[in-house]
């Protein structure tokens, strides 16, 4: 059994066996046989990691030894069997399960948790034999290793990506439950579609009274969900939360699905709390989900504190000679002041002053009123995809965010995060509801998983949805990896204007 994040909703993948009637098993063993791309896929990853371990055993043999002798001999041949062991030790970590194809997270933490496992039997083995391994070739071989792979299942994952942005090496999936979680899973799986996941079909709790779900065809309803499978040729079986689907239907579904080997998501109704936080503890013989509380106090919360400050502080120093020329091109295009101050609400709803170069020309917010009948913005938000109060200098700004690079002094202040929620205006505070208070427990950010996941082409619930999640489930790991991700977006300039 294992979890994974779908759309927002912690997904547990649950494998059951038992006997069934045999009606339809062979139609649906020919529907949802394990398409050949994963095999594929995983010969790669496989070739990947050999040609990763030979490079860095050569590598560390290269620089540690000379070409002579007894010990320069006995680690050449530790060299060439390197990615032998390297291939054991990442088939041990469960490097080449499929069901964590194209899951970088959990990818990238079996490779490591790899490369500490080999180096722990590697110096096991050398004591037991008596063998005194050369502690410097262990520090450059088995580091690079790590390196190396980790660098090329990332290349690999992004083929992947780009391929299912293209439509191919997709899993067909079969979503049950009720409709508006049905439209709002197949809405994000679209819109995310890196994970994989092509709805094919829909499967209705309660009466099936429509033809299809956000253009997905309804198939049928929580009886048909095996046949629905077979005719659609389906591999994967998405079912959210509903209290039609209790214990009994679930396992029977299970045990149907079995027989095809076909795998089944079962979405848990704590939206937006995954990771860490969730175990699953055996109570009385039942299988009881345990939340922990997120920690948002604590040593934790210092360590993101001095991280934050620590790398806007290096980022400041770095920077310094753009943040000038940017100055300069500001004054020049449209004379008026470098930097725009506007109050927002940040952690336990205390205001502060955020820092942007001005994008827009000095009588922006007295021709704001003139320009609401064209709002493109979500929410309370005002945004236009082409706004004439924007600069010529401002759209440059925008389109790689450059203008919100002084919010690196709110960071040095302890008024903002490099990560969190996106700084509210008091007026958007002052119409949230309990639900959405909560993002104010936490620092705003400069980047977030609003901005990572769409930016202004978010619609306003998903932004606030994002907002919330990333509070439940903070960790710095977390954080960085937004960092990485947040680079990638400024890239591309998607949903920036």
């Amino acid at each position: 059994m294992g979890t994974v994040q779908l759309g927002g909703a912690v997904t547990v993948y649950t494998d059951a066996a038992t006997n069934d009637d045999q009606r339809g098993v062979h139609a649906l063993r020919q529907a949802t046989a394990p398409v050949a791309w994963t095999s594929r896929y995983l010969r790669a990853a496989a070739t990947v990691d050999f040609v990763s371990a030979l490079a860095a055993g050569f590598v560390a043999y290269e620089i540690r030894f000379d070409r002579h002798g007894y010990a320069s001999a006995a680690y050449l041949a530790l060299s060439a069997l390197l990615p032998v062991l390297w291939i054991a030790s990442v088939a041990l970590a469960g490097g080449y399960d499929q069901r964590f194809i194209g899951v970088g997270s959990d990818e990238f933490r079996k490779i490591l948790n790899a490369a500490v496992s080999l180096t722990a039997v590697l110096a096991i083995c050398s004591y037991a034999v008596k063998f005194e391994l050369a502690r410097g070739y262990v520090v450059l071989a088995l580091p690079a290793l790590a390196a190396f792979d980790l660098s090329a299942r990332y290349w690999l994952r992004k083929q992947l990506h780009k391929q299912r942005r293209n439509g191919r090496y997709m899993r067909r999936t079969v979503v049950v439950g009720h409709t508006p979680a049905v439209a709002d899973l197949v809405e994000q799986l679209r819109r995310d579609n890196h994970h994989g996941l092509s709805v094919v079909a829909a499967c209705l709790a309660g009466p099936v009274a429509q033809e299809e779900v956000a253009g997905v065809p309804v198939a049928g309803g929580l009886d048909n969900v095996a046949s629905v499978v077979a005719e659609s040729h389906a591999d994967t079986v998405a079912v959210l939360a509903c209290p039609e689907m209790n214990g009994r239907r679930l396992r029977e579904l299970a045990w149907r699905l079995e027989k095809s080997n076909t795998d089944m998501c079962v979405a848990s109704a704590l939206l937006d709390v995954a990771g860490p936080r969730t175990t699953i503890r055996p109570v009385a013989g039942l299988p009881l989900l345990h939340v922990d509380h997120p920690e948002l106090a604590g040593i934790r919360r210092v360590v993101k504190g001095v991280f934050d400050k620590v790398l806007a502080g290096l980022a400041l120093i770095v920077l310094s000679p753009l943040f000038v020329a940017i100055a300069l091109a500001i004054r020049i295009v449209d004379p008026g002041p470098v930097f725009f101050r506007q109050t927002r609400v940040g952690r336990d709803e205390r205001t502060f002053r955020v820092w942007k170069f001005r994008t827009m020309v000095v009588d922006a917010e007295a021709r704001k009123e003139q320009l609401m009948a064209h709002n493109d913005g979500a929410g309370l938000l005002f945004k236009m995809r082409q706004d004439p109060r924007v600069t010529r200098t401002g759209a440059v700004l925008r389109r790689w965010s450059l203008d919100e690079l002084p919010q690196l002094f709110n960071v040095m202040l302890g008024e903002m995060s490099l990560v969190g929620p996106r700084p509210a205006l008091p007026a958007e505070t002052a119409r949230y509801g309990n639900h959405m208070r909560r993002r104010l427990v936490v620092p705003p950010g400069i980047t977030g998983l609003w901005q990572v996941s769409g930016r202004s082409d978010l619609s306003w619930d998903e932004a606030e949805r994002l907002d919330v999640r990333y509070v439940e489930n903070w960790s710095l790991v977390l954080d960085v990896q937004i960092l990485w991700k947040t680079l990638s977006t400024v890239l591309r300039g998607s949903g920036a204007y």
